[in-house]
């Protein structure tokens, strides 16, 4: 099974009050409204798995596939853990609410859920001045609750501009909000647990602010902030130029960029691919397969070796 050939996945789409129409212009998804904020295009995750598109799984989904055939990510027999990882785009066509996601030990404990939410991105486009908030400006536990409570969020928050290909690594814990205007390729811990701090009083179709979690945010929020420093390091295989945009606790990720050919071993568990611009051929033994940009596979355990050839740009991740 998948012993030359990825698993290609679909992605689940998901609406969002903040979401707009690029995954449908700049990615080809077939959107569900104007307003589609996320993409689950690498997800194991119960509230919206990736489809499997080909092969021997094709139209199960990753999660059926992990928990049924662990021996293509080199899962061990009896193993029980979830799947570890989530990729995402999201097409911020606002600004996301301000938020913070917890840890894993008070997401096992007081949510009772597998994992917390460390995460990354890599800024795929971004209008002119567009900005994050990451992190706030409290230097206590005391004066961020006394900012919290008071509203104060144009002196609490930290903003920061980013620009297309920018990188920006998220751990559990810090305050952020994704700006208007910008796209985001998101590699995560496999975790939907969001603690809404601050989401500018926007009121749904129906007149219905949404719920804030400002009690659990006070509790997870890292106070002070510091940010969070990364190594990146860069290396060549053939024409393919490997940047290492981050390895941490629960993974490491890679931009790839490629003009020509390249043959390369696979020393992973698994490894998860999106490509984010361009076009390649991936071969795999006697077989080829056409890469564009918006498509995300696995190369399993089960695969030892590939080539690609072609003018493209990849965002690369393993645990």
């Amino acid at each position: 099974m998948y012993k030359n050939e990825p698993i290609f996945l679909q992605p689940t789409l998901h609406e969002r009050i903040w979401g707009g129409q690029k995954l449908k212009t700049d990615y080809g998804y077939p959107i569900p409204s104007d307003h589609t904020g996320e993409a689950w295009v690498i997800s194991a995750h119960p509230h919206g798995p990736s489809i499997i598109a080909n092969g021997e799984l094709k139209g199960k989904t990753l999660l059926d596939a992990w928990n049924e055939h662990g021996e293509l990510f080199n899962k061990k027999a009896g193993e029980d853990e979830e799947y570890p990882l989530l990729v995402k785009i999201l097409d911020a066509n606002d600004d996301l609410s301000v938020q913070v996601h917890p840890n894993d030990d008070f997401a096992r404990s007081v949510e009772g859920v597998p994992y917390g939410k460390t995460e990354c991105w890599y800024i795929l486009s971004a209008e002119e001045n567009a900005e994050l908030v990451l992190g706030h400006h409290a230097k206590t536990r005391k004066e961020f609750e006394k900012m919290v409570d008071a509203g104060e969020w144009d002196k609490l928050l930290r903003r920061v501009n980013v620009k297309t290909g920018d990188f920006v690594y998220v751990p559990s814990g810090t305050i952020h909000a994704i700006g208007k205007g910008i796209v985001i390729l998101e590699t995560q811990q496999s975790s939907d647990i969001t603690y809404r701090v601050y989401d500018y009083d926007r009121t749904d179709a129906n007149g219905n602010k949404r719920e804030l979690h400002l009690e659990r945010s006070k509790q997870v929020t890292n106070v002070p902030h510091i940010d969070a420093k990364v190594e990146q390091t860069v290396e060549t295989f053939g024409d393919l130029t490997e940047k290492k945009l981050v390895e941490e606790q629960y993974f490491t990720v890679y931009h790839w960029n490629l003009n020509g050919k390249t043959k390369r071993n696979c020393h992973h568990d698994f490894l998860q691919v999106s490509v984010v611009e361009g076009k390649a051929v991936l071969t795999i033994g006697d077989k080829t397969f056409e890469l564009k940009k918006g498509m995300h596979f696995i190369l399993p355990s089960s695969i030892n070796e590939y080539e690609l050839n072609g003018q493209a740009e990849f965002i690369v991740s393993h645990v």
